[in-house]
């Protein structure tokens, strides 16, 4: 069982941000060789949705982002994130409605756009996104803009 926490940057202490930053690097960064920099200035705006097991380790993580922040006119969630020892265990699907679900608590039925790598398109159209476009490279990895509107599908 995965237990959440949300918290806007500010009451994150400097233990979680720390473990946050960490799986960030250890995916985004090392295992996906993507050398970028990760501290963007947006995670000061963000809320930040963190998901522990029962022993208190980081398993999900995303950053829920305020509109305007990432795109004008929408809220945003990024930087969508599994552990190794989460992954195909059902954990990034539940992550994902719960970071529409408090998207949608915090800053109300606005459309969520995000910037999904195209590998992860069937995924995100399974919650109700929508490609905006053309595909695009973004740090050397193919992505595509979606959107969603009006909640999107629920099916846990």
């Amino acid at each position: 069982m995965i237990r959440y926490s949300c918290l806007p940057f500010q009451s994150l202490s400097v233990h979680e941000l720390y473990e946050i930053m960490a799986l960030r690097q250890e995916v985004f960064i090392v295992e996906q060789n993507c050398p970028y920099l990760d501290c963007d200035g947006k995670d000061l705006h963000s809320w930040h949705l963190a998901g522990r097991n029962e022993e208190g380790e980081l398993l999900v993580y995303t950053r829920l982002l305020p509109e305007g922040i990432s795109y004008e006119g929408y809220v945003s969630i990024g930087r969508v994130i599994s552990a190794p020892a989460a992954r195909r265990t059902g954990a990034g699907k539940e992550l994902m409605w719960k970071s529409i679900e408090m998207a949608r608590h915090l800053f109300g039925n606005k459309p969520i756009k995000i910037g999904a790598q195209s590998y992860l398109l069937r995924f995100y159209e399974g919650f109700g996104f929508r490609s905006t476009g053309e595909e695009y490279l973004e740090d050397g990895i193919p992505h595509t803009k979606m959107v969603l509107r009006n909640g999107g599908k629920q099916s846990i």
